[in-house]
């Protein structure tokens, strides 16, 4: 009979907290998420299965000696998954769009404004006694704004790794329901002529200059600000892996094989993030509140420039492919497409706004190198 009370009490059930429960109902709601509603479900998934993990009393997932602990301090901590990310997603993006229509670049630019306006708020939520961060917790908060998961991850690793996991389900969580917080914004800055509007067919752009401008984009950043290096390094060395075509086995696993193993590790690391005690607090809502305001300025400053763009320009541009400006790649860009083919049936702007929407990779990794030599 002693052994069974003293099996009972050491056992998880006993010990479970009210923070626990919570916490795994939220590991559970963002399962359901990714596998239900398919919201981001390749980070979602592991995300929430890891925050299950981490929140199991007694099991030490993400104690000294857990599975989570050496996964997240080998990847997470070192900035390595971010960056494999990263080299990843330019194996599989085409500059092609950007390159032939050169003026989308400022789209994506003035759609990181959202980064920059939240490190703002976060310092006035701070100074009003709402919440407690630092200028080095308001940075990583900020780049939420750039809708751009890995970048926040990288950013948060290096300047308040205790909000990472806070910072982390924010980013993909936005990034996740970019079809559902966009369009309302969309349409209120819009009118119905602008949604209407019929953008020509994109010239056809050389395979000498896809070669060319991820080299030119890495020397003319990483010259002004080293900072942005390692994220916009990598990204233009798996873009230059796949545009030059000499390469095609190193391609094809930096966009598949490696990019789904690291994939997996970068969501429970960002699970084991998770616990109870780091997440169920006054300033993980607002970090939340924040990151939400960040993603909707950053999509109304995207549309914004277009309308002005279009008062100096002849050929004029669909302000609809403004929110695309945010890296949510290649979602933000089918969702101006989706409410372009509403207004109209026969505008098709998918392609339009994959110029802004790699824009905004390439403005996210330049916000990210600011924030970090500014207050790294």
């Amino acid at each position: 009979m002693e052994k069974f009370q003293q099996l009972l009490l050491e056992s998880g059930l006993y010990n479970l907290t009210g923070g626990q429960f919570a916490m795994m109902v939220v590991g559970l709601v963002l399962i359901y998420l990714a596998i239900s509603r398919r919201f981001e479900p390749l980070l979602l998934l592991p995300i929430g299965f890891g925050t299950l993990l981490v929140n199991i009393p007694g099991a030490e997932m993400a104690g000294d000696e857990g599975l989570l602990h050496y996964i997240s301090v080998v990847g997470i901590s070192s900035g390595v998954f971010p960056l494999l990310i990263f080299m990843g997603v330019g194996a599989m993006t085409d500059f092609g769009p950007l390159l032939a229509n050169p003026k989308t670049l400022l789209l994506g630019a003035a759609a990181q404004f959202g980064i920059f306006g939240t490190v703002i708020g976060a310092v006035w939520m701070s100074s009003m006694g709402w919440v407690d961060f630092t200028l080095q917790d308001a940075a990583a908060i900020g780049i939420i704004g750039g809708a751009d998961g890995p970048t926040s991850i990288f950013v948060a690793s290096r300047l308040a790794p205790e909000l990472l996991g806070a910072i982390a389900v924010a980013a993909y969580s936005y990034m996740a329901l970019v079809p559902l917080i966009q369009p309302p914004i969309m349409k209120l800055l819009t009118t119905a002529e602008e949604r209407k509007i019929q953008m020509n067919q994109l010239r056809v752009v050389s395979k000498r200059e896809k070669i060319i401008f991820p080299i030119v984009v890495l020397f003319m950043v990483a010259m002004f600000l080293p900072s942005a290096a390692p994220l916009l390094g990598m990204f233009c060395f798996g873009n230059l892996m796949k545009e030059s075509a000499v390469v095609d086995r190193l391609s094809d696993t930096a966009q598949n094989a490696l990019m789904n193993i690291v994939t997996i590790m970068l969501g429970l690391a960002v699970g084991s993030k998770m616990s109870a005690e780091a997440f169920l607090n006054v300033e993980t809502l607002g970090i939340l509140a924040l990151g939400l305001v960040a993603f909707c300025v950053g999509t109304a400053t995207g549309v914004l420039m277009a309308k002005l763009m279009n008062l100096f320009i002849k050929v004029k541009i669909n302000p609809l492919i403004g929110s695309a400006g945010v890296s949510a790649v290649p979602m933000a860009a089918r969702v101006s497409n989706k409410v372009g083919l509403e207004a109209n049936n026969q505008n098709f702007l998918l392609m339009h706004a994959m110029g802004p929407n790699v824009a905004g990779v390439i403005g996210s990794a330049v916000a990210a190198g600011v924030l970090l030599s500014y207050f790294g």
